[in-house]
């Protein structure tokens, strides 16, 4: 009766340090993912400051069309309220807003891009070859990001869905995550 006693004892001490060990590594996870969300928010918001910069530029050399000046404020501007998501608690219909909003904005930047073909003196200019280099980094670091963040939202996700994690998983309400597309 001792012996079982302190079987059972030892197996419930094992069973729960395996669970908080478990709930940890979600948390731990999920945590990383968070982290990796913010670098996602970082680029794009060093693209959206870059922006006024881009007016200035064009503006000043140009008799720039006002329309696509127009199309980039309000890109912008939406760009700036979608980009209020909790990665916590983030959906795949906010994510697709987010991305979307990121789309229209990137479309109307290189809109101004493309235009400044009309304008070989602006092309030749160094503030705006400065833009276009910042830009392109940008660009380039979102694409890093993004794929950063998919990576720990695979790890996070797959934590959450193998099993016996998924067991703990379920109780604690960790939930799947998104992933950008595309």
């Amino acid at each position: 009766m001792k012996k079982t006693l302190w079987l059972l004892l030892c197996i419930i001490v094992v069973v729960v340090i395996w669970g908080v060990s478990k709930y940890n590594g979600f948390v731990k996870t999920e945590e990383k993912m968070t982290q990796a969300w913010s670098q996602v928010e970082n680029v794009y918001q060093r693209r959206m400051d870059l922006i006024p910069n881009l007016i200035a530029v064009v503006k000043s050399y140009t008799d720039y069309e006002s329309k696509t000046l127009v199309d980039i404020v309000e890109a912008r501007a939406q760009q700036a309220t979608a980009a209020k998501v909790n990665p916590e608690s983030m959906t795949q219909e906010q994510l697709s807003g987010f991305e979307n909003a990121q789309q229209l904005l990137e479309n109307a930047v290189n809109d101004v891009i493309v235009s400044v073909e009309k304008y070989p003196n602006l092309k030749a200019v160094e503030s705006y070859q400065t833009f276009l280099a910042q830009y392109e980094g940008s660009e380039n670091r979102i694409l890093v990001e993004r794929k950063r963040y998919n990576e720990m939202v695979q790890d996070y996700n797959k934590s959450i869905r193998s099993f016996p994690g998924n067991l703990i998983a379920g109780w604690f309400g960790f939930e799947p995550k998104p992933y950008f597309k595309g």
